[in-house]
């Protein structure tokens, strides 16, 4: 295409008008640019979208989702939760009673609750019944004695109750434990820095709160005993776990059962390295204790909760797949995606760092498999930072993104239960401070548990994804996940779908509905910061009100903003939402 045009040597005045030819050469222009970022920024529509002569176009992405069969479904407890054993060195154990923190975890139920962590493996039960006698703390002083008598009392008060036993602690018992929990609290880490770990007894009163607690929360408690304690000959010394079994099964408690946390780390913690060949014959040993005793005859066996699975991890999986694989009724590793010393708030949105639990995945898919084909894999211990989190980040907004996905892609990928690491107390990856306030991970994990259920869907989508290229790997930064609506939520009818999508692109995205979500009303659940932190936020707001819980110490209504029918879904920059798609009637939610 040649444009021709002669200018003139200078402009005779500034009211003479440009020569007529500039017209088409600024079009040509134009249209050279537009042509040259299209290269450079890649194709983002792959599937062709026919369109009206005329029409501006609002829409990138078209959403669809396959309704006639679920491609995974999940165990009922899906999302669950963990406590670690560091509640009885700090002492908050004996409050696990607070109504608030019952109420708290009654709205994620149900779930599984494991009580198992680093300290698992210091952990010794005896049968003693004065908590007061045996409790380890910073000094005998006054306002300390004061305060093991007002708990002493407590546990007077609470043997009177029938049924589920609640307490209402006073602000100045809370207070002292807050002080008494901050010192110990530099304990902790210490030995967590220091990788060397003080013995825990856990008394005959502790097991009884920690399932006071379990059974009055709807969650299903999960023991994890210690497996450090050694023979001269390398084998389990089951005698203390063969007393709390006895004492637990005088009291009728339902209770499954785990040996060990973490075993790929023994040598470095104690000195004595533990092989998956011995590791299984353990977990034989285990299941032979438990077989002569009658509630417990079929109780539910889980393993061997490995971490990370690198070359000797895999080695030692692989060991204890062919000794026991068929002993445990679920296979369980743990996960940790930063280094808690090093986190900044911008690494929860790297979407490399989203990714590398797939790989994971993969790993233990292979190994379990080999042995012992379709038994479910658990992700236990699952945190976003380690060395117990990183205060302002670890419990921020900005760590959801991690977990959420985390949620979606465990179910994508076929996992059978993730159990979050911790509900209470323990470091800063927890879902409740220590005033007993909902973090923005507790307000994610609670509308993940009103609205998802346990089948999964196939997700179409047109418009999101660029052409890769040689050598270049495409990660998403919009996420988009579908499960059939929790069929518990009775405000939405059998056959709704429920969407929930992560966008950490920094502009906002248009989602059109289409093929059988085409035209239907959407209920939207929008997770924001709240706040002037931003991400950093520890308080968020659902379609723009501030979450808290309600003054007489309930959860509040989590009210959907309603969208009309065949609406644009409108996801602004960097946030997390949930879009329940109504009436589709999907074949594959009807039905159980």
């Amino acid at each position: 295409m040649r444009v021709l045009c002669a200018f003139p040597e200078a402009m005779p005045s500034s009211n003479s008008r440009p020569p007529s030819c500039l017209a088409p050469v600024a079009l040509f222009l134009a249209l050279l640019l537009h042509l040259f970022l299209s290269s450079q920024a890649g194709d983002r529509r792959p599937l062709r979208v026919d369109r009206a002569p005329g029409l501006k176009e609002k829409t990138l992405i078209l959403l669809d989702v396959s309704t006639k069969n679920p491609i995974r479904t999940v165990n009922e407890n899906f999302l669950s939760l963990q406590l670690d054993p560091s509640i009885i060195h700090d002492g908050w154990l004996d409050f696990l009673s607070s109504k608030r923190l019952v109420t708290l975890a009654r709205g994620l139920s149900p779930a599984f609750l494991r009580f198992g962590g680093k300290r698992t493996d210091f952990l010794q039960f005896q049968n003693l019944r004065n908590p007061a006698k045996s409790r380890g703390g910073p000094g005998p002083d006054y306002y300390l004695k004061n305060y093991e008598d007002d708990i002493v009392r407590s546990d007077v008060a609470l043997d009177k109750q029938k049924g589920c036993k609640i307490a209402q602690h006073p602000d100045v018992m809370l207070e002292l434990q807050r002080e008494k929990a901050a010192q110990m609290h530099l304990v902790l880490l210490k030995e967590q820095f220091s990788n060397t770990y003080s013995n825990l007894i856990l008394t005959a009163r502790s097991l009884d709160k920690l399932y006071n607690f379990a059974d009055c929360s709807g969650l299903h408690l999960i023991f994890a005993l210690n497996a450090l304690r050694r023979n001269p000959n390398n084998s389990w010394n089951s005698s203390s776990a063969l007393s709390l079994l006895k004492y637990s099964a005088s009291k009728k408690y339902n209770i499954s059962w785990e040996l060990g946390n973490e075993p790929n780390n023994y040598r470095t913690m104690r000195g004595r390295a533990v092989n998956g060949s011995q590791l299984g014959k353990d977990y034989i040993q285990l299941k032979s204790l438990l077989q002569p005793i009658r509630i417990y005859s079929r109780a539910s066996l889980y393993g061997p909760n490995i971490g990370r699975p690198r070359k000797n991890v895999i080695a030692l999986l692989d060991g204890f797949m062919k000794v026991a694989g068929s002993t445990v009724d679920a296979v369980t590793w743990q996960h940790c995606y930063i280094d808690g010393r090093v986190v900044k708030v911008m690494d929860f949105l790297k979407t490399r760092l989203l990714d590398t639990l797939s790989d994971q995945i993969r790993k233990i898919q292979k190994v379990v498999n080999t042995y012992t084909p379709g038994k479910k894999i658990w992700l236990e211990g699952v945190v976003t930072t380690s060395a117990g989190g990183t205060n302002n980040l670890s419990d921020s907004y900005a760590a959801g993104f991690l977990w959420l996905n985390t949620l979606g892609m465990l179910a994508n990928q076929g996992i059978d239960v993730v159990i979050r690491h911790s509900f209470f107390d323990h470091g800063y990856n927890h879902l409740v401070d220590q005033n007993f306030n909902p973090l923005p991970d507790y307000w994610l994990s609670l509308l993940y548990k009103r609205l998802i259920g346990p089948k999964v869907l196939a997700v179409h989508v047109a418009g999101l994804q660029r052409k890769p290229r040689p050598g270049r790997v495409i990660r998403d930064k919009l996420r988009i996940y579908a499960h059939c609506t929790n069929h518990h939520n009775h405000n939405y009818v059998r056959g709704s779908i429920t969407l929930f999508i992560i966008n950490l692109h920094r502009s906002r995205k248009k989602i059109k509905l289409a093929g059988t979500l085409r035209d239907k009303l959407v209920h939207q659940y929008l997770l924001q910061p709240y706040g002037q932190e931003g991400l950093k936020s520890k308080s968020v707001q659902l379609n723009g009100q501030p979450l808290v819980m309600v003054d007489d110490g309930t959860l509040p209504e989590l009210k959907p903003r309603p969208l009309r029918a065949g609406r644009t879904l409108v996801i602004p920059p960097v946030t997390m939402g949930f879009y329940v798609v109504k009436n589709v009637n999907a074949l594959a939610c009807r039905y159980r």
